[in-house]
């Protein structure tokens, strides 16, 4: 982009007082925990904050949600919050916006934007403009999805969503899946989280903007490390099946078994800990593998500051792994299933395995914990690369020129 045009932007950006009035629709959001919940509340304290710094550039940042504050106290935030707004007070917030920006592909602010030609934009942080359940994950199989959507293999579909939400809600979710993507294609432009997810939704006017992250103090490796326990493995974020979690049970098994000193730690909460837990006792596990559940705030900072290594042994298509980004931060070991926008992200700055093989997983595993240097030379290379490529003020920068661009 030359200079004059960039300078066109800036005058088009400040034409109403240097004041530009965003809305980031986000369905679901704090205090419920998730890797969306955690990129938007980062994108929309970043942007609030951004004329700190910038003199002449501030964003007036709403966040809208369907989420309740459940004690949360907004008041604290540096953006203002309208959770579970009515039909009516939607259309206002749309209304009086100079621009939109939807997290995901959600039907109703979608719709509300394209119908009164507001500049909009959809943040993909799923699969839900190509695929029912948004995972690309096979029920009841629970297995890689080759993209029936696509395909037009609608009975698949039926079949896959059925099997969890019943005939009727299976129906309705795949139905739905065609205005949302119909509506992807009509609004302004599409933001994608990795150059894998774009390549798999095919949408037009897409550009990638990786997540950004505030930094964090890197950890010494030499810490992670104690004679009782040898190096501390680690697990972060949902315990749910798509995650691949008995790979990292299998692998730990034969570590175990060669005689190998670690500690696991899942940290996270979800549908299968009650599975997980099980099997750790069946493989002998159980003096080595530790559960902490759900950690926030201070707790999870101590937890995680024990960590040599994390290891993400996904079997469904990431679409970026923000916990594996958050890791590469804080310069720690990295091991991840080399799957859709996870193996991109880790690419270059960790080890990658072939997904579902956990003897792959293991040699990585063993290979970390025999070497030392090596642990430290990838460490270093994750905060590397994380600095390069995933810093929260890129991300932000990233953020208002598109946001620019479309308010042409």
């Amino acid at each position: 982009m030359g200079q004059d045009r960039r300078g066109f932007h800036k005058r088009a950006w400040r034409r109403a007082g240097g004041i530009v009035k965003l809305i980031l629709y986000a369905h679901s959001w704090a205090p419920s925990v998730g890797g969306v919940e955690t990129a938007t509340m980062i994108l929309a304290r970043g942007l609030a904050e951004w004329a700190a710094a910038h003199a002449g550039e501030e964003v007036a940042v709403t966040l809208v949600t369907r989420t309740p504050a459940n004690g949360m106290d907004d008041s604290a935030l540096p953006f203002q919050v309208a959770r579970r707004p009515g039909i009516g007070e939607l259309i206002r917030l749309v209304r009086e916006a100079d621009v939109v920006h939807i997290a995901g592909p959600c039907l109703m602010p979608a719709a509300i934007a394209w119908l009164m030609r507001k500049p909009a934009v959809i943040e993909h942080h799923g699969h839900q403009a190509i695929c029912p359940n948004g995972l690309l994950f096979k029920q009841p199989s629970q297995t890689l999805c080759p993209g029936h959507f696509a395909a037009r293999q609608y009975r698949e579909c039926l079949r896959c969503c059925s099997s969890t939400e019943g005939l009727a809600g299976g129906l309705r979710t795949l139905l739905l899946t065609f205005p949302r993507r119909w509506l992807s294609g009509r609004l302004t432009a599409n933001i994608m989280i990795s150059n894998r997810l774009g390549a798999r939704l095919e949408l037009p006017r897409s550009t990638t903007i990786y997540y950004g992250i505030p930094d964090a103090t890197p950890v010494s490796m030499e810490s992670t490390r104690s004679a009782s326990n040898g190096f501390e493995i680690a697990y972060v974020g949902r315990l749910v099946a798509e995650k691949g979690l008995p790979l990292l049970l299998e692998a730990a098994q034969w570590m175990k078994q060669q005689g190998v000193a670690f500690k696991l730690s899942f940290i996270g909460g979800g549908s299968e800990r009650v599975r997980l837990g099980q099997m750790a006792e069946r493989l002998g596990l159980s003096d080595c593998v530790t559960f902490t559940g759900d950690l926030r705030g201070a707790d999870l900072e101590k937890t995680v500051g024990k960590i040599a290594v994390v290891v993400m042994p996904s079997v469904w298509e990431e679409t970026a792994g923000l916990s594996a980004i958050e890791q590469m931060m804080r310069g720690r070991v990295v091991i991840a299933a080399d799957i859709g926008g996870l193996g991109e992200v880790v690419d270059g700055g960790g080890l990658k395995f072939a997904p579902g093989d956990w003897r792959a997983l293991a040699a990585c595993m063993q290979k970390v914990a025999a070497d030392p240097e090596l642990a430290k030379s990838l460490g270093s290379a994750a905060r590397s690369r994380a600095m390069r490529m995933f810093r929260q003020d890129s991300m932000i920068q990233a953020h208002l020129s598109l946001y620019r661009e479309v308010s042409r």
